[in-house]
Formats: C-alpha cells, sequence, structure tokens
C-alpha cells in the first residue's frame, strides 16, 4: 500500500485554510489589534534563550502577537531588535509558527535548535550552521516533492559566507539529519547519517527549509551541538545560562550580516 504521505499531493495547488484568516480569527477572538512585529524573529525550540531573556528583564511579551499555541517575545540585543518565540518543537510546530510569523512582519527567522552529535567535530557544545538537513520527517514532503535533502537558499548561505569567522564560539557549516522520531535513532539510522557526513541530529530544519524555499522567504537554521544521545552521563550540558550568551552571540552575527 503507497505511504499517505506520499500520495495525493499537488505542489502547485493553494491551500483552503490560510494562515491569514486563522490569525484574522484569532485576532478577532483574543482582542489583539493588528499590527507588525519585529523583522527578525528567532525559534527557540529549547525555550532556554527565552527564559534567560525574560529572567534578565530583557524580554516582553509583543502585543501584536495573535497565535493560538505560542508567546511571541521581543527583546534588543545589541540595538537590534528582535522576536522570539520559545518551545516550537518539531517540524510541523515549527513550519506552522514560521507561517504565522512571516504574514506577521518576519522578515529573516532564525532557528536555534539543540541537536545530538552524529560525526564528531569536537567536544560539545558548538554550533553547526545547517546547510541542508536530510528529510525524515513529514512536513518537507506537503511543500516539495520527495527528495534526500531541503537546502538553504543559496544566496543567503552565500550572505553568512565568513560572518562567524571571529565568533567566541565555533560555528562550523555541514548538514544535519532532521527526525520526528527522536527516540528511534536506531544504530542503522545512525550509521547511514554518518555515512553521509552528517554533523547532528535534530528536529525542524529539513521542513524549514522546504517552506522557504516554496515561499521565498528567508529562513536560517542553526544546530547547536550540545548532547551525545545521553549516551554518557554528564550530556546535554550547553554553557553559561543554559548556552543563551553563545547562542545569542551567534544570532547577533547572522543578524548583523544579514542588514549589511
Amino acid at each position: 500500500m503507497p505511504a499517505p504521505l506520499l500520495e495525493n499531493k499537488r505542489y502547485e495547488a493553494p491551500t483552503i485554510f490560510s494562515v491569514e484568516n486563522m490569525l484574522r480569527e484569532a485576532r478577532r477572538q483574543k482582542s489583539i489589534l493588528e499590527g507588525d512585529i519585529p523583522a527578525i524573529c528567532v525559534l527557540d525550540p529549547d525555550g532556554d534563550i527565552a527564559a534567560h531573556l525574560v529572567a534578565t528583564g530583557q524580554a516582553v511579551i509583543h502585543p501584536h502577537w495573535a497565535c493560538y499555541h505560542t508567546k511571541l517575545y521581543s527583546f534588543r540585543h545589541e540595538g537590534v531588535e528582535y522576536g522570539i518565540v520559545p518551545h516550537v518543537v518539531g517540524a510541523s510546530f515549527a513550519v506552522l509558527v514560521a507561517e504565522e510569523l512571516f504574514v506577521s512582519g518576519c522578515q529573516l527567522l532564525i532557528s536555534m535548535t539543540s541537536a545530538g552529535q552524529i560525526v564528531p567535530m569536537g567536544q560539545p557544545p558548538y554550533f553547526v550552521l545547517i546547510e541542508k538537513a536530510l528529510r525524515d520527517e513529514g512536513t518537507s514532503y506537503h511543500y516539495l516533492p520527495p527528495a534526500p535533502y531541503s537546502t538553504m537558499d543559496p544566496m543567503l548561505l552565500a550572505c553568512f559566507e565568513d560572518a562567524f569567522a571571529n565568533a567566541s564560539v565555533r560555528v562550523l557549516r555541514g548538514a544535519t539529519w532532521t527526525t520526528d522520531a527522536p527516540f528511534r535513532e536506531t544504530e542503522h539510522a545512525v550509521g547511514y547519517a554518518q555515512s553521509e557526513g552528517i554533523l547532528g541530529v535534530e528536529m525542524e530544519a529539513a521542513a524549514l527549509y522546504a517552506f522557504a524555499q516554496v515561499k521565498q522567504k528567508a529562513v536560517v537554521c542553526f544546530a547547536h551541538i550540545t548532547n551525545q544521545m545521553a549516551q554518557i552521563e554528564g550530556d546535554f550540558e550547553k554553557g553559561r545560562d543554559q548556552g543563551s550568551h553563545d547562542a545569542l552571540e551567534v544570532i547577533g552575527l547572522a543578524a548583523r550580516r544579514w542588514f549589511r
């Protein structure tokens, strides 16, 4: 029996359920006035960056965010205003929120997800600018026909060519594996990813890049390699304030290069 995920797709067809209409009804029901959100927004699946910003008084709820499922905080870092949405975990959730962000005024979306190490490139933690992501999830197949990888827009990737050369943290470039099932990372699946030279496993990038390609939006995904999938004790250490300072440095460098 053919897999339903790959059947009955019409990639050129418009959607019946539109994000614009959903947000219209959300604003009506929640009495939220229409207005733009920050031009640069961040997806923070772990929620550690947002928690640090809120705890230190740097972030506040944005008044114009009408999403049913999430909160958008705004903050300033090195003179640039950002929006940040915490706890957006997984491909389908990430793309749902990305759709909403871009129709609400976002122009550049930065995803900063934690990831498990696949091909070792040193002792975690460190960062990977994700150039392409293995499509081992479902959401990307609703945007693009089947193919092994989703890729970052080449022109946007070129924009970050040497953006992190002087960073105080390690920022590599390479591929990741996007999975919908983190507790099904079998020895065989990990072995295949290693044979592909994949640096880390995460849960959002393949879908976000597929969305970005189809909708022609600026999306850049980073993997914060923080763990070895709990195969050692003392894993998942991200650094000071759960890695928030390091992540904000990378986000700030990306934003400055995009503005240039």
